[in-house]
């Protein structure tokens, strides 16, 4: 069977997450039945991520194996006239029989994108989270620095999932702004359950003077969630990029 990779890009608004449900709209059972129409085969693909309700994509790799014979590269067009205007492939390719898009992943980049304003968003509220209090955007960068490296994160992790282990490497943690537009940037072999959206929580708990800088490595020590900021709302993060 050949092994075919998928670059997926999807808007999540209206999408229960990527995982397949049993009911519930959902990205990786929107794209089989989408492969299912061009090849006529029932077939399970592999995500590099299980991204959340609302959770938007640049860039998620999927693949899966097929006994089609429609060139790699060709796939794209096949899928991509049987699928809503909300997900698209942005490219499909052949790969080694062995490539796995989440086992073969050495890491991936997310973004979230907060705007700073009281004023009620209507424009792109389906991509931004409105904050509406004062921040100090220094002390939000002085304190991404606590988070570099590889700790036990059992801190920024929402209950729910079962996992080996709660360590994870942070290579990348930094705060770009536009304007009222702040957005932070992340890229880690890895991510817990909510994870990046506890830490730009965290992050704005430093930024509104709530916690100091300093704490963060307290509170990753002492694995206490209570002392972690909020899960921010879903629909202001992307993942970017996927590295192999």
């Amino acid at each position: 069977m050949r092994n075919i990779k998928l670059t997926i890009e999807f808007d999540g608004s209206n999408f229960c997450g990527w995982q397949r449900q049993p009911q519930g709209r959902t990205i990786e059972q929107t794209i089989e039945k989408a492969i299912y129409k061009a090849t006529g085969e029932e077939l399970l693909i592999n995500g590099c991520s299980r991204t959340d309700a609302g959770v938007h994509a640049k860039a998620l790799v999927a693949n899966f194996h097929t006994n089609s014979t429609i060139p790699g590269e060709k796939f794209r067009e096949a899928i991509n006239v049987r699928l809503p205007q909300d997900v698209s492939i942005v490219k499909s390719e052949e790969v080694d029989e062995n490539f796995h898009a989440r086992y073969s992943s050495k890491g991936k980049t997310y973004v979230y994108t907060i705007v700073n304003r009281y004023e009620r968003l209507s424009y792109g509220w389906q991509y931004l989270y409105r904050y509406p209090y004062e921040i100090d955007i220094d002390k939000m960068r002085e304190a991404c620095k606590y988070f570099l490296g590889t700790h036990d994160f059992t801190a920024f992790m929402s209950p729910g999932s079962s996992i080996k282990t709660t360590v994870r490497t942070i290579s990348d943690l930094h705060i770009e702004c536009e304007e009222e537009k702040i957005k932070v940037f992340i890229t880690g072999d890895g991510f817990l359950y909510n994870m990046v959206r506890i830490i730009v929580g965290t992050l704005l708990k430093v930024g509104n003077g709530k916690i100091i800088p300093g704490e963060i490595e307290e509170i990753i020590l002492e694995k206490n969630r209570k002392r972690a900021g909020m899960c921010v709302p879903p629909n202001g993060l992307v993942l970017e990029k996927v590295f192999y």
